[in-house]
C-alpha cells in the first residue's frame, strides 16, 4: 500500500546556506569572468584600433576595386545598348527594303509563291535551303544576307550585355558586402575607444595632434626635411608636387579628392595631375610600374606597407607624403610610422 506522507520539507537553517553557496558560486564565475576579460588598457586598444583601421583599408580597397569594375561595367552595358538598338534599326531598314523590293516584283507581275519568306523574321531558315536562291535576284539574295548576319550580331551584342548586366548585379551584391564590411571594422574601433576613459582618449588625441604636428612642421619645410633627392622621372615630380598641395584635407574610405581621400584614392588623383593614369587600388597600383627597393626610391615613386593594405608617395629623406587613416588628414609621416615596407614602385 503506498504511503501518503508528506516529503519531509528543508529546514530554514539549510535554505539559508543553500542559497549563500549558489550566490557564492555566482559571484565566483562572475570574478573568474572578469579575471578573464580585463578591460584592455590604452595602449592595448590603441594596438586593436589600428589593426581594425588596418583591416578597414583592406576592405575599402577591396569595395574601391569592386566600385571602378561597377563604373566600367555600366559603360560597357550603355555602350552595347546603343549598339543593339542602332542595330535593330538598320535591321528593320534592311528589312522594309526587302518588303519594297518584293511589292515592286508583285506589282510587275513577276512575284513567286516564296514572297512571304522575303519578309520573315528568320531569314536563316530560307537562305540555308540553297535550292531556293535560285528563285532570287542577285540583289534579294544580298538583302537577306545583310538582314542575316545583322541579326547574328544582334543576337550575339544581347548575348554579351546580357552576361554583363549578370556581372554588375554580382559587383553590385560585393560592393554592398565590402561596404558593410568596412562599416563594422570602423564600428568596431569606435566600440574600443569608447571603453577609454576621457582622460585615456585625451592622452590618444594628444599623440595623434603631435604626430599630426609633427608632419605640418615637415609640410612647412620641405627641404630641410625631406633631403635633397632627385625625382626618378618628371611625372613622380609632378605628382608628388601635387599630393603636396592637399595636406590637410582628410582621411574618408573611398575618398578620391578633390575634398577627402583614402590612401590609393591619393595617389591615383596626384598621378592625374601630372598627366599619368594609374589604376585605383592598392592591389593594381603595385603593377602600375617597376617594383624597387627601400634602397632605390625616389621622391613620387609609391611605396606599399602592411601586405598592401596601404600606399602613399615617398617624399624623400625616409618620409612618406600619404593619406593614413579614419580620424587623420593627408600628411608627410616617417616610414618608421607607417609598419611594414613591402616594396616601391616607379609608375611607367
Amino acid at each position: 500500500m503506498a504511503s501518503h506522507r508528506r516529503p519531509k520539507q528543508p529546514s530554514r537553517t539549510r535554505v539559508t546556506v543553500l542559497t549563500a553557496t549558489a550566490a557564492a558560486a555566482v559571484a565566483l564565475t562572475s570574478q573568474g569572468a572578469a579575471q578573464a576579460a580585463p578591460k584592455p588598457g590604452k595602449d592595448e586598444v590603441k594596438s586593436k584600433v589600428d589593426k581594425l583601421y588596418e583591416d578597414a583599408e583592406r576592405a575599402t580597397d577591396k569595395y574601391n576595386g569592386a566600385k571602378e569594375k561597377q563604373e566600367k561595367l555600366e559603360k560597357q552595358i550603355g555602350a552595347l545598348q546603343d549598339k543593339v538598338a542602332s542595330g535593330q534599326e538598320e535591321l528593320n531598314d534592311l528589312r522594309d527594303g526587302l518588303g519594297s523590293m518584293a511589292s515592286a516584283q508583285y506589282r510587275s507581275g513577276g512575284i513567286d509563291p516564296s514572297l512571304q519568306l522575303f519578309l520573315s523574321s528568320d531569314p536563316d531558315d530560307y537562305l540555308d535551303k540553297a535550292s531556293t536562291l535560285d528563285q532570287l535576284s542577285s540583289q534579294q539574295v544580298d538583302s537577306l544576307k545583310k538582314i542575316q548576319k545583322k541579326q547574328r550580331d544582334l543576337a550575339q551584342q544581347r548575348k554579351e550585355a546580357a552576361g554583363k548586366l549578370d556581372d554588375l548585379a554580382d559587383t553590385r551584391t560585393e560592393l554592398g558586402k565590402k561596404k558593410r564590411e568596412v562599416q563594422a571594422k570602423l564600428g568596431e574601433a569606435q566600440k574600443l575607444l569608447n571603453t577609454l576613459t576621457a582622460k585615456e582618449k585625451s592622452d590618444l588625441a594628444a599623440k595623434e595632434k603631435q604626430r599630426a604636428s609633427r608632419a605640418a612642421d615637415r609640410a612647412a619645410d620641405k627641404p630641410a626635411d625631406l633631403g635633397k633627392e632627385t625625382p626618378a622621372s618628371g611625372r613622380g615630380a609632378a605628382a608628388l608636387s601635387a599630393a603636396a598641395t592637399q595636406t590637410g584635407k582628410p582621411y574618408v574610405s573611398g575618398g578620391t579628392g578633390p575634398n577627402s581621400y583614402d590612401c590609393s584614392g591619393l595617389t591615383q588623383w596626384a598621378y592625374a595631375q601630372a598627366g599619368v593614369s594609374i589604376t585605383r587600388t592598392t592591389y593594381t597600383q603595385q603593377n602600375d610600374g617597376t617594383r624597387l627597393g627601400r634602397g632605390e626610391l625616389k621622391p613620387g615613386d609609391l611605396v606599399f606597407f602592411n601586405n598592401l593594405a596601404h600606399v602613399g608617395l615617398y617624399a624623400g629623406n625616409g618620409q612618406v607624403l600619404h593619406a593614413p587613416k579614419p580620424g587623420a588628414v593627408v600628411r608627410y609621416e616617417s616610414m618608421e610610422y607607417l609598419g611594414d615596407f613591402q616594396f616601391g614602385v616607379r609608375v611607367s
